[in-house]
């Protein structure tokens, strides 16, 4: 093995390394006593406990910013896949002089740091009625579905070839048929991890859903960074058992959305 190629393996399992281990860690501290956890040498072996998650599943908080969260990730999603992969197919298909600048536009929301998009917000909900309102975090989230949606979505189209959808023109498709039968299917791998990736973004969102909630509307994230004291007295088994709790719904839809996708493969590679 030359050299090059020696230190190449060497940075890449050095990155992998460093992205899993601090995962993998953290689910080990969420079956620790706090005891164990604050020892000055980190212990490996020890005996396991599920009081951490006891306790995190049974607050009724957390049962209501679970519901809270897929609420508003779930359906702000699901309106920024119905908007956003129909413009990107358009910006993609039929490039004019505003693509670029709309391309620009919908790729500058995702420069705004949350609180300039925040603040705004809470006035306008505040002056509705719609504050600490469900409804009122679909509409802010669908702005980053939205805006992540078409940003993924038109290279993912401009892939398609040209040749197959004119081909579907000759055979009598209309429109809207080249685009739900014949670009979607074609695209539909690159799209649903742009749909992935932007239910991953709003779901572990906070500082927006901090701002634009009180009690009534508070998601997952909220509801766990509650769970914390401030001082010496810290309960990391407990944080370390909502971190992964919180990780289990993101991980749970890139599965189901990855085996529907190869089996939709499988099926008509048949």
């Amino acid at each position: 093995m030359s050299v090059s190629r020696f230190l190449g393996r060497s940075v890449l399992y050095l990155a992998a390394f460093s992205a899993v281990f601090p995962m993998v860690w953290t689910v080990i501290n969420a079956f620790k006593n706090r005891v164990d956890i604050v020892t000055p040498t980190p212990l490996f072996i020890f005996t396991p406990t599920l009081d951490n998650f006891a306790y995190v599943l049974g607050r009724e908080s957390v049962a209501t910013g679970l519901v809270n969260s897929l609420i508003a990730a779930g359906g702000s999603v699901l309106i920024g896949a119905l908007l956003g992969l129909p413009a990107a197919y358009a910006i993609a298909r039929y490039p004019n002089r505003w693509s670029a600048d709309i391309q620009f536009f919908v790729l500058s929301l995702r420069f705004l740091p949350p609180v300039a998009v925040a603040i705004p917000l809470m006035v306008i909900w505040l002056d509705l009625g719609f504050y600490d309102t469900r409804l009122s975090l679909i509409l802010t989230y669908t702005l980053l579905t939205l805006a992540t949606v078409i940003w993924l979505g038109v290279p993912a189209f401009a892939q398609v070839p040209k040749e197959v959808e004119e081909a579907a023109r000759v055979d009598g498709y209309g429109p809207y048929a080249v685009f739900l039968r014949v670009a979607l299917p074609i695209a539909a791998r690159s799209l649903i991890g742009a749909v992935a990736f932007a239910f991953v973004l709003v779901w572990n969102e906070f500082l927006i859903a901090l701002m634009l909630t009180t009690s009534d509307a508070k998601t997952l994230p909220i509801v766990a960074s509650e769970l914390t004291q401030l001082g010496r007295d810290v309960p990391w088994g407990i944080l370390n058992a909502s971190v992964v709790l919180l990780s289990i719904p993101p991980l749970l839809l890139v599965g189901i959305l990855s085996g529907l996708l190869n089996n939709a493969f499988r099926r008509n590679s048949k």
